[in-house]
């Protein structure tokens, strides 16, 4: 082979290496440019959307869309029956929640996992409007409410139906004596369930003592042949339509169930009940910061909250509402539990591994007997 073909092929080759390398850097700078763009797309998605786990029927849902509409963040709504439900949700990761609305004993669980992450309140304009007694009660799970918001609070107590019951109902006893058998509805959720059978005993519904845990299953054992069913959203309109005499019930369910029905009736028992506050907050997985506090801070809007409290008519810790509410609404104790009635009430804390192990067992055992 000559020189000069020698020199031709090189050039050749070297023009060939070329041309493939400004080809490969060109396909390696669209597929750069290609990922850059996905990834910025994914930042902006991120940044106009939040997602949100709440309990069922619990929101205006009205109010999401003016939220979009003021802010152009879309809120994806996620629902759950019950805090453990809840729990179970969120820790496994299946979705990114940005916020949560739960009951204190499970915020509190939360922030022990350092599963939470401290509110802006500085950014907030509407923060002032949750009445300051909340916010007091609320710090026996959230020193300082660093990390939550209270959204609603009420009590648990008993819904009867006059018509059906002997007398007035004032005290637990009525769900264990048997004179209702077949016709008592009680709460699909551990802690309110046990509750029911330690308050009527004279113990705290935070307790770890395991006698008095096995005392309150021995009468919800003995009680399960009078249930006529575990509900927890059901309940209002079970007892609307009659199926059952007496239900466990919350307050605000209470209220919307004698809307329809003048015979049920609602009383929080002479032993105690729990007193419980729903709140807000922020995860720790939030891929949205800024526009979660936004969230919250719009919730606490008097016009907002107002329109939230009309749909669910649980008792509002938004002062701006409450002090706008028609005198016969601000007293109406379906509404708004009596002072008494607070007084007489603790709110939930979270219990030690052990015993949050223990009474699950205990459930289970209650739940699978026919």
């Amino acid at each position: 082979m000559t020189d000069n073909i020698k020199k031709c092929i090189s050039i050749f080759s070297l023009t060939a290496l070329s041309v493939i390398s400004l080809v490969g850097c060109a396909n390696s700078n669209d597929n750069i440019k290609d990922k850059t763009e996905k990834l910025t797309e994914k930042i902006v998605d991120e940044n106009k959307t939040l997602t949100v786990l709440n309990y069922g029927e619990y929101i205006d849902r009205d109010v999401l869309k003016t939220f979009q509409e003021e802010t152009g963040i879309k809120v994806l709504y996620e629902e759950a029956t019950t805090p453990e439900e809840m729990y179970a949700k969120y820790k496994g990761g299946a979705i990114d929640y940005d916020l949560i609305c739960t009951s204190e004993y499970m915020i509190e669980k939360l922030m022990g996992e350092d599963e939470l992450m401290e509110l802006d309140k500085d950014s907030m304009e509407y923060y002032d409007n949750i009445d300051e007694r909340y916010l007091k009660l609320s710090e026996s799970f959230d020193p300082g409410n660093k990390y939550s918001i209270p959204y609603f609070f009420g009590t648990i107590g008993l819904l009867y139906n006059t018509e059906k019951v002997n007398g007035p109902v004032d005290t637990w006893e009525v769900l264990f004596n048997g004179e209702y058998s077949g016709e008592i509805i009680m709460q699909n959720s551990i802690r309110d369930a046990y509750m029911c059978a330690l308050k009527y005993k004279g113990y705290s519904l935070n307790t770890t003592n395991r006698d008095e845990l096995d005392e309150a299953q021995k009468m919800l054992i003995d009680q399960k042949k009078d249930v006529e069913a575990y509900f927890v959203d059901e309940v209002r309109e079970e007892m609307v339509a009659e199926n059952a005499a007496i239900a466990v019930c919350y307050s605000g369910e209470a209220y919307l169930a004698n809307e329809y029905n003048s015979d049920l009736q609602f009383v929080v028992p002479k032993e105690g009940s729990n007193l419980w506050i729903d709140s807000w907050c922020i995860t720790k997985n939030c891929r949205n910061y800024e526009g979660a506090n936004k969230f919250l801070d719009f919730l606490c809007r008097e016009d907002v909250a107002y329109l939230n409290f009309e749909e669910v008519y649980y008792p509002t810790p938004n002062k701006a509402v409450f002090e706008n509410l028609d005198e016969e609404e601000q007293e109406d104790p379906l509404i708004f539990p009596s002072e008494d009635a607070l007084n007489n009430c603790e709110v939930y804390k979270i219990l030690d591994a052990e015993t949050t192990e223990y009474m699950g067992e205990m459930w289970k055992e209650l739940k699978v007997l026919q």
